[in-house]
């Protein structure tokens, strides 16, 4: 039994990531397509796609392949992920108190009740959440 997934999703990514590895797959789950589909959206991954288990169709089973972003000269559009709201230790946010991650240069990633978005849909969108982690 996993006890933080979205942890789990981050440092998968992270190793692969050190790795130099094209493509990293995770277990699916709502929260993190959410996740993943605000990285792609902000620009940090290059692609992601549900692939289903071979044991069942399930929408619910199955795997995330996550294609990884590298610049011309090899360099990782992600240089930093760290995960904010813990199992143990909620972090939540009002719409003004929401963080801003190297002066804008970089994103938070919030759980909201309009979905997951990024600090800046959230900002606009006039909406606080859950903080699960910031990337830049």
């Amino acid at each position: 039994m996993m006890t933080d997934p979205i942890g789990d999703m981050l440092t998968r990514i992270r190793n692969a990531l050190t790795n130099r590895k094209r493509r990293v797959v995770i277990p699916r789950s709502k929260v993190k397509l959410g996740v993943a589909d605000v990285l792609k959206r902000e620009g940090y991954i290059s692609d992601y796609r549900t692939v289903a288990s071979k044991a069942s169709e399930d929408s619910l089973n199955g795997w995330i392949e996550i294609d990884l972003k590298y610049g011309v000269e090899g360099e990782s559009a992600l240089t930093y992920l760290q995960r904010v709201s813990t199992p143990g230790r909620r972090a939540y946010s009002k719409v003004d108190d929401l963080p801003l991650v190297l002066n804008g240069l970089g994103i938070s990633v919030l759980s909201t009740s309009q979905g997951i978005v990024s600090d800046r849909e959230a900002r606009t969108r006039r909406i606080g959440g859950e903080v699960l982690c910031t990337v830049y």
